[in-house]
Order: structure tokens, then sequence, then C-alpha cells
């Protein structure tokens, strides 16, 4: 166990390793699913497919029950406010609230939505997973508040490739979804025991604190965040969600296979501006011109950013885009590129989203945040299932570029009104 957590600290610049390992870890979560999709799609066929999606994108909403909107707080709280023991506790309590809800979703499934045994196990094993990662999310908050993101991001990308290893190897060996599946979230716990936890006890202490007061107070300061980021996946899966209430697991499959591309635009841009979370908080509390200013040069950057990688997949979805997930996935998608494009623009939205949030949560804004999302949260609940029933997948793609679209541009004005109030 020693050794393990030895390889994962050693380095010989820690800035060029935090860098580094932050983007592989961005790039093989963002490949995750599509690897066990295509996998599955070629061992199982779309059926279990379109299963696994939909698993997928519910237990990634149950996530930010698990994660409660924390880690940025957490990461840029550096006058500790609060202590670890303290985030200990209060995540300990929020995944068990996560390991609750997901069961309660997956036995409502089953009773009133016709879900299968077979589908209700997979959902809530693959909620598991995403348990381990709520989990190991507060070890790497500790590490990253401590100037060691590279120890926190190389356990990640470790556990992620065990984790898609495990899965993979089972689905080619037995072709059993829950067999699979079992052995995915075997992987994950695992993987968090050996690495995260394993690792953690040399930046943060094992005993976790529930002192009432304190988990109040971050139940309050957190919940804007939490409610934010929780509709954020919503919106971005709802029309998932409608495909699932009224359309069938291949479609479900199909949607998921033009939606990946536009999922990786903003993992990727995520790679690249959460490692200087904490510089933009100490330029926000460094109450000069000049901080002002650099803090200004690095959010205009950031947009840059997005916009070229948005523009660059957008090219490459209206060229070369479909034959390749075709070819990638072994199914015919042709008829679906104009949806590809349609997605992709969502997903440069969905970054710039994700991005501003950031900065608003920074500032200390994120009050603001619950209203944003709740008002494009409310049109999608509303929306979504009439756009899937009537146009399918292209009412499915056009809803979601829609909603983050809206979305992006309600956090920008937000961020631009919040630095100058503020300051």
């Amino acid at each position: 166990m020693k050794t393990i957590a030895a390889l994962l600290e050693r380095t010989n610049n820690i800035n060029r390793s935090a860098y580094v390992w932050n983007a592989l870890n961005a790039v093989i979560s963002a490949l995750q699913n599509p690897v066990i999709l295509l996998v599955m799609t070629r061992t199982n066929g779309i059926y279990d497919a379109g299963i696994f999606s939909i698993a997928f994108a519910i237990a990634t909403l149950m996530l930010y029950v698990g994660l409660y909107g924390l880690r940025r707080f957490q990461s840029s709280d550096l006058h500790n406010k609060y202590t670890f023991s303290e985030y200990h506790g209060m995540r300990i309590l929020t995944c068990t609230l996560m390991i609750f809800v997901s069961a309660i979703y997956c036995l409502y499934g089953m009773i009133f939505t016709g879900y299968s045994t077979e589908k209700a196990l997979v959902i809530f094993m693959i909620c598991i997973v995403k348990v381990c990662q709520a989990y190991s999310d507060v070890y790497h908050g500790c590490m990253q508040q401590q100037g060691r993101l590279d120890v926190a991001t190389k356990s990640s990308a470790v556990r992620y490739t065990f984790e898609m290893l495990a899965y993979v190897v089972l689905l080619i060996i037995t072709k059993n979804l829950l067999l699979s599946t079992a052995a995915f979230m075997a992987a994950s716990i695992i993987g968090l025991l050996l690495t995260s936890v394993n690792a953690g006890r040399n930046y943060c202490t094992y005993r976790p604190s529930f002192r009432w007061e304190k988990i109040k107070g971050l139940a309050i300061e957190g919940f804007p965040l939490f409610a934010s980021l929780f509709l954020n996946m919503y919106i971005s899966n709802a029309p998932k969600y409608a495909i699932d209430d009224f359309l069938t697991e291949d479609v479900q499959a199909l949607y998921n296979m033009i939606f990946m591309p536009a999922f990786a635009v903003m993992l990727i841009a995520n790679f690249i501006f959460n490692p200087i979370l904490t510089t933009y908080a100490e330029l926000w509390l460094d109450k000069t011109k000049e901080s002002l200013r650099k803090l200004k040069k690095h959010i205009i950057k950031q947009m840059c950013v997005v916009a070229g990688l948005t523009l660059l997949g957008l090219a490459v979805a209206a060229t070369i885009g479909i034959p390749v997930l075709s070819l990638i996935f072994g199914v015919d998608l042709s008829e679906y590129r104009l949806e590809l494009c349609v997605v992709m623009i969502g997903g440069g939205a969905l970054a710039y989203a994700t991005y501003f949030s950031t900065v608003i949560t920074v500032i200390r804004l994120q009050n603001t945040l619950i209203v944003c999302y709740g008002i494009v949260a409310l049109g999608a609940r509303l929306l979504s299932g009439f756009f899937v029933m009537n146009y399918g997948i292209m009412g499915a793609a056009a809803m979601y570029a829609f909603l983050m679209t809206i979305l992006a541009l309600m956090l920008f004005v937000i961020t631009v009104w919040g630095i100058k109030i503020k300051r």
C-alpha cells in the first residue's frame, strides 16, 4: 500500500505533473463511457448498449448528490473555514444519501416504468461506481488544496483505467451485462482503496467530523452549488431521460453514440481550467487592480480555448465525424450527420456553462446559480418529452443545444455582473 502511495507521489516537477496527469485523467474519463459502449455494441448488441447508456446517465446524475457541489468550495477554501475532517464527514453523509436515492430510483423504475430486474441492477451498480468517485473527490480536494493535484489526478486516472479494463475484459469473455457491471463495481471499490484513500493519508486525516453546526453550515453553503450542478447534469441528460421514457433502448444507444464527441469537448475543456481553480481564488482574494486584470485575462483566455475546441469539434463532426463514429461503434450512423453537428454546438455551450459556474463559485455568487439552472431545468422538463416524441434523435439534439446555449448565456451575464459589482 505504501509503495502505491509513493509511486503516485513521485515526480520531478509537481506543477508539470499536475497539468500532464490532469490532461490524462480528463482523456481517460472522457474515453471510459465510449470505450465500454463500443465494446458492448460489438459483443452484446445495441439493446444492451442502450441499457448501459441510460444507466451511466442516471448514475452521473446521482453522482452530484454525493459530490454535493463542495469540491470547488473545498479547493478554494484558502482560509480553512472548514477542516478536512468536516468536509470528510459531510461527504460520508452525502454518499450515504446517494446510495439511498439510487436504490429508491431503481425500485421506482421497476414498479412504475417497467424496468427489468437486470436493468435496475445495472443502474444501481453503476451508481455505486459513481459513489466511489464522489468519495474519492473529498481526498482529491484536500490534495489540491495542499498543492498536490498531481497525486489526485494520478489516483483518478489509475482507477478509471482499472474500472474500464475490468468491464471490457469481462464483456469480451462472458458477454454478460450483469456480470461485467459487477466487475466494474468491484474494480472501482478496489481502485478507490488502493489509490485515493491510500495516498490520502499523507495529506488528510481519515477521522471524519460530524459536528452538527459544521455539517449544517456546509449543507447551507453547498446547497446552491449542489442544486446548480445537479440541475446542470439533469439539463445535459434531459433528452436521454426523455428517450428512456418514450422511445427504445436502441434509440438510446444511437443518441449516446453521437453525443459522445460533444461530452468529450466539455471534459477536455475542464482539464484545461481545473488546475487553475486555486489561482483564480488567490487572484480574487488579492484586492488589487493588477490581480483583477490578471483574473479577467485568464477568463478571456479560457473562453477563447473553449471556442477553439468547439469549432475544431464542429469541423470534425461535419467532415469525418460520422464515418469515424460508424467505424468505431460498428453501426451505420450516416443519417445522423446534422444531429452530430447540433450536439457539438451544445457540447461547446455546456463547456462554457461549466466554466462560468466555476468562476461564479470563486467570486462567491453561487446563490445565483440555482436560479439560472432552475429556469433552464424547468424548460427541459416541459419541452424534452415533446421534442423527443415528435422529432426523435434530432429533437433530442436540438433540445440539448438550445438548453445549453441559453444556460451559458445566462451564466456569462452573471459572471460579468458579479465581477463588476463585487470589485
